[in-house]
């Protein structure tokens, strides 16, 4: 097992004090990293005392420790999980080789490339989630906010370092370049669609957690698989830390959902509404509307991009070992295209459709959840049915860009979707309804706001009522 250096100003198990110019080049990056924390991480709560896990080991029985800290002085630290002795390229042209050190030159830009865009969805979804602790439901939940805020930081150090000691200056510009981009601004916006998108609210919270980080766990899935190793490395323990963000957007839209259907039946219309609570069809829609958006992160479903990161070996599919055949030369899939106003199936070359297989994936993993929600609505005895809407609904990337297609991915006029695409996603009143449900922060220990049930359990053994974000007045 790797050596871990925890009480250096940069924890790692990297052994960084053995080469004093990268070093000095990662604690020179150190403030800068820390000031745009202040800037754009959570607004109003850098001196408070939080309940965090903080990874100090690779070691799966006892990786992280959790004690109060101030977010601003959490250890964020670089952790690459131990090296696989022997280990091939599992996938492409060099399967069955050695894998990578260091990076050979003809890859060096695509893999450059993969790194930046992987980074910069970090500190974006930071950003976006910045101000939701002013409306947080209870402590709970705020030091769950807070958990997810800081492990997106430490997985932007995991990209860093990458950056710093395999791309030489080009990967120090691009390393500073991921604290000067903002989520949603125009002029220097994040690389990926979803982390501009805006998350002023709670519901969208849970669903981003539940959609969006669900995208980054199958990122992560197929950038483990890379034949270069230092990336292999960093993403494997990455997706240690990135359960826990799935964790709390699966369970805060089953209390959401919970504490729906209690009201209904204590109303005598079943108005979710009129009795304080997030009713099941705008529960619909913001599944609708996260799950669409977080489907175009997987990128083209045709890409020539995707089939040569997967014929150098540089991204496979997730958990490649499954896959009898690891070179994919001759094997086809069909994808439904849009020819002449209908949907027409073609054969597409299998690497060149190697995002929709991930994106395939991702689609089982997350009626998973759904599966889940839904049986909870049956168990309340109440008569309604999430779904999951059609891979080509509202879809602004791919080859179902701008397309209109209802939620059951029936092609329909642009007259029609103008007319009912209010019907499918968040509309005004929507949006209003719901921050009104949220204008009250929770700080009282224990205590939950009118919209949500209490979680079953606690954190690392602790109680509901454990005061896990101490407020400082």
């Amino acid at each position: 097992m790797t050596s871990i250096a925890n009480n250096e100003k940069i924890p790692n198990n990297v052994d960084l004090a053995s080469d004093k110019r990268l070093q000095r080049a990662l604690e020179e990056w150190q403030p800068r990293f820390i000031d745009w924390w202040k800037e754009m991480g959570p607004e109003g709560f850098q001196e408070d005392q939080i309940y965090l896990r903080t990874a100090i080991s690779v070691d799966a029985d006892g990786w992280a420790h959790f004690d109060y800290v101030k977010m601003p002085d959490y250890r964020w630290g670089i952790f690459l999980t131990d090296p696989v002795k022997d280990r091939t390229i599992g996938f492409g042209d060099h399967f069955g080789k050695p894998v990578w050190q260091q990076i050979p030159g003809e890859h060096r830009n695509a893999l450059r490339r993969l790194v930046v865009t992987q980074g910069d969805t970090e500190p974006a979804s930071v950003e976006q989630q910045r101000l939701l602790g002013q409306t947080c439901p209870s402590l709970y939940d705020l030091r769950n906010l807070f958990q997810v805020n800081v492990e997106e930081g430490r997985h932007l150090w995991a990209m860093v370092y990458l950056l710093h000691t395999y791309f030489g200056r080009d990967g120090r510009e691009e390393a500073d370049a991921l604290l000067e981009r903002r989520s949603g601004t125009e002029d220097k916006p994040r690389i990926l669609g979803a982390f501009n998108e805006p998350c002023e609210d709670w519901l969208s919270f849970f669903m981003f957690t539940y959609f969006t980080d669900r995208d980054g766990k199958y990122q992560l899935l197929a950038l483990s698989e890379s034949s270069f190793d230092p990336l292999s490395r960093t993403t494997r323990f990455m997706l240690t830390e990135e359960a826990h963000h799935m964790f709390v957007g699966e369970t805060g839209v089953l209390r959401v959902l919970d504490r729906a259907c209690d009201l209904m039946k204590v109303d005598k219309n079943e108005d979710a509404r009129a009795q304080g609570a997030i009713d099941l069809p705008t529960i619909q829609k913001y599944i609708n509307r996260w799950y669409s958006v977080s489907l175009d992160l997987f990128g083209g479903e045709v890409s020539s991009n995707a089939a040569s990161f997967f014929a150098g070996g540089l991204k496979g599919r997730a958990k490649e070992e499954r896959y009898e055949d690891h070179i994919a030369l001759d094997a086809t899939m069909t994808i439904p295209m849009v020819k002449d106003g209908r949907l027409v199936n073609e054969d597409v070359a299998l690497r060149n459709a190697m995002n929709e297989v991930l994106r395939g994936e991702y689609i089982e993993d997350s009626q998973r959840g759904l599966d889940k929600w839904n049986r909870l609505i049956k168990e309340k005895g109440v008569d309604f049915t999430l779904t999951l809407p059609s891979s080509r609904f509202n879809r602004q990337g791919g080859i179902y860009a701008g397309i209109p297609f209802d939620p059951s991915g029936k092609l329909i006029t642009k007259e029609e979707w103008e007319a009912r695409k209010h019907e499918w996603l968040p509309n005004d009143s929507d949006k209003t309804y719901i921050k009104s449900l949220m204008t009250t922060p929770i700080y009282e220990p224990g205590k939950m706001a009118n919209w949500i049930s209490a979680p079953k359990q606690g954190i690392k053994g602790r109680p509901v009522e454990f005061e896990y974000v101490k407020r400082q007045a």
